[in-house]
């Protein structure tokens, strides 16, 4: 029931979701379920394909996101992490109020232990098709240096484990490549990545390294440039649209071409979508969280973890 054409634009996707999962996947739709039978029948399309469970009320996209966690028990986002905490589903992703799903995330399921914070990122589509990843793009705005040095190590099992890169390298966003730039943040951030053991930590990029082939697979910076640089990039493929530019390397700037992107560094599989996803946008963010699921990726990161206390 999330995001703003819902239900039928996400009982859509999630019907042409279903056709490219496998017979062993079950996709549990959670929402007021005589809406969403309803729906489905509208779209000649036998409901009993998925596994509905039934919630009385949402959580609006104009609520407090704390808040309306902590009241709106019988909520999809509440019963979505109730359920992923318990183990029922394996994957839980919402286009509904970011700020409940992040809720969700800390207390619900929790940052793995040895990860100071979570973040989430976003695809750095590129010209050859080799497509990079940039985090944090807005959890927290402010950062320390290991939060950054942590990140590199998520966005690193996140492009090898999602993205097949077999060896990704990781760079940090910066105003130059030498060494000594940027902001006393980045500087100590350096210091701790050029030292990093855990991932393949090749220096600086700049701003203008984020689309261009040959750059690092994993950009890591803090949430506050993250977003800006993010919210550029979507609003330059709005340009082009306005401009009526149609090209195949510029489309891949439209978030419905990604669905979603996963909280990293909680204990399991969590996907935010975008609140105007429509259907192809929700069918992706679909078909997203169970990349992530088959990726096992909160397993990788505690495996990392676990390997450098020893």
């Amino acid at each position: 029931m999330g995001g703003d054409h819902a239900p039928v634009h996400t009982v859509s996707g999630a019907i042409k979701a279903l056709e490219f999962l496998d017979k062993d996947s079950q996709l549990v739709l959670i929402g007021d379920e005589p809406l969403i039978r309803k729906t489905c029948e509208d779209m000649d399309f036998d409901p009993d394909k998925f596994l509905i469970v039934h919630a009385s009320s949402k959580i609006e996209m104009k609520d407090h996101p704390a808040k309306s966690f902590q009241e709106k028990q019988d909520s999809g986002i509440v019963i979505g992490f109730k359920m992923l905490a318990s183990g029922e589903i394996d994957g839980f992703a919402s286009a509904g109020n970011t700020g409940a799903m992040l809720v969700g995330s800390m207390t619900m399921i929790k940052t793995i232990d040895g990860i100071d914070r979570p973040a989430i990122s976003s695809p750095l589509p590129r010209i050859d098709g080799n497509d990079g990843v940039l985090l944090d793009v807005g959890i927290y705005p402010d950062a320390k240096p290991e939060n950054l040095y942590q990140y590199g190590l998520l966005g690193s099992v996140y492009a090898k484990g999602v993205l097949q890169k077999e060896n990704p390298t990781v760079g940090l966003l910066n105003i130059g490549s030498e060494p000594g730039k940027g902001s006393l943040l980045a500087k100590s951030a350096y210091q701790l990545m050029e030292k990093a053991s855990d991932y393949n930590f090749i220096g600086n990029m700049e701003g203008s390294d984020l689309f261009r082939m040959g750059t690092a697979d994993v950009i890591v910076c803090e949430g506050f440039t993250g977003n800006v640089a993010l919210k550029q990039a979507e609003s330059f493929y709005r340009l082009m649209q306005k401009r009526q530019v149609n090209d195949e390397y510029l489309n891949r700037f439209n978030f419905d071409q990604y669905g979603g992107t996963p909280v990293l560094g909680i204990n399991k599989p969590v996907i935010i979508g975008h609140g105007v996803s429509k259907e192809i946008a929700i069918k992706n963010m679909i078909l997203h969280t169970r990349d992530v699921i088959k990726a096992n990726i909160s397993e990788k990161i505690k495996e990392f973890i676990s390997h450098d206390k020893s």
